[in-house]
């Protein structure tokens, strides 16, 4: 069955973001340079605007807005174990991958994160490497300093402690 896409934009602090959605949910939140002129709402990017609205109003933390994710059965596997990371928490990618079952699995599993296209949504931002160092963000790692640091999250070593 196809859906109709929809789109709008979010003017967010950390800059301009496309909300891509179909009937069934929201498919994507990329950052973006530009608007497009066919920005076109439905229910789905109507409520994704509002929460991350509410979100850099530090009135939300999780997030409820329906996604419609598609990938391979392992990147949803890691998009959904994003979505355990709580606000003003990171882990290390290591970390992401133990909490996947296979300490192994750490370069897929930070392609996957890498690949995550719900900007905020699913945390991404929040994974980080083992030292403490902030890596990989398809926003850019200003956005990704600028999230963490809105979000109060210490960038140390005692994260992991």
């Amino acid at each position: 069955m196809e859906f109709s896409v929809y789109k709008t934009y979010y003017e967010s602090p950390c800059g301009l973001m496309e909300i891509i959605a179909n009937d069934k949910g929201v498919i994507a939140v990329p950052f973006v340079k530009k608007r497009s002129d066919r920005a076109k709402n439905n229910e789905h990017t109507s409520v994704c605007v509002r929460q991350l609205h509410e979100y850099f109003n530090k009135e939300r933390k999780i997030f409820s807005v329906p996604l419609d994710m598609r990938g391979t059965d392992f990147q949803k596997r890691v998009w959904n174990e994003l979505l355990k990371i709580p606000f003003g928490k990171a882990i290390s990618y290591l970390q992401l991958a133990i909490n996947l079952g296979d300490k192994k699995c750490i370069r897929a599993a930070g392609t996957a994160n890498g690949r995550n296209p719900f900007s905020i949504i699913v945390p991404c931002h929040r994974v980080i490497g083992s030292n403490g160092d902030l890596v990989g963000y398809e926003g850019g790692l200003d956005k990704k300093k600028l999230l963490l640091e809105f979000e109060g999250v210490l960038i140390q070593q005692e994260l992991f402690t």
